[in-house]
């Protein structure tokens, strides 16, 4: 009468089985990671270098504004 929902199935292969022939294929693993982490380290650097330039820039510009302050409250005053 009514449908009953069926279960998922997935085709799931494990990373590491001993039916994969073993160090060869750990072997081109073992580059791929380290070729994905060196390029994950570059782009972390380039992350890096642009965000710090911001609070720099920031940093000017506030010690201008507080100068210009200081400088029209110490005419207003006198």
């Amino acid at each position: 009468m009514f449908k009953q929902k069926k279960n998922k199935t997935f085709s799931y292969k494990p990373r590491f089985s001993k039916e994969n022939g073993g160090d060869a294929n750990l072997d081109d693993q073992s580059s791929n990671n380290k070729e994905f982490i060196s390029k994950w380290k570059r782009q972390s650097e380039k992350k890096l270098k642009i965000g710090g330039a911001l609070p720099i820039r920031t940093l000017i510009l506030a010690l201008v504004l507080l100068l210009i302050c200081m400088y029209l409250l110490e005419n207003k005053y006198i």
